[in-house]
């Protein structure tokens, strides 16, 4: 059965961390790209960041660059989403989602966003002092 487990998310002050993450069960992350998805109360479902199946392309969106990092362990099969210098405007519930790519070098938040074949739960982030 496929299936993906998000945890780690909580309450932060801004200007703290938090690292997500999504065990996957069920699929080889060497054929699926895997990314976070969030969306938060009143707002449109919105692409974070993904990590291509074949490890080495990377994507975030313009509004977390240089504040977040995705990675992922083959042998784990987990991705993490390191978040940094986290801002009230993270604020959301947070879901790992994935796309059928084998070996496929890069990813897009676009396709995270509307051709997902599976996605988790999700995870709460609040940002609030």
């Amino acid at each position: 059965q496929l299936q993906l487990v998000e945890s780690g998310g909580g309450l932060v002050q801004p200007g703290g961390s938090l690292t997500l993450s999504c065990e996957i069960s069920g699929f080889s992350l060497q054929s699926w790209s895997i990314g976070w998805i969030r969306q938060a109360p009143g707002k449109e479902r919105e692409g974070v960041s993904c990590i291509s199946s074949g490890g080495d392309g990377t994507n975030y969106t313009h509004s977390v660059k240089g504040r977040f990092t995705i990675s992922r362990d083959y042998t784990k099969n987990i991705v993490f989403l390191r978040m940094n210098s986290l801002k009230p405007e993270d604020t959301a519930r947070y879901y790992c989602a994935a796309v059928w790519a084998p070996f496929t070098p890069r990813c897009t938040l676009e396709v995270l966003k509307h051709d997902y074949s599976y996605i988790g739960q999700g995870t709460q982030v609040t940002v609030s002092s």
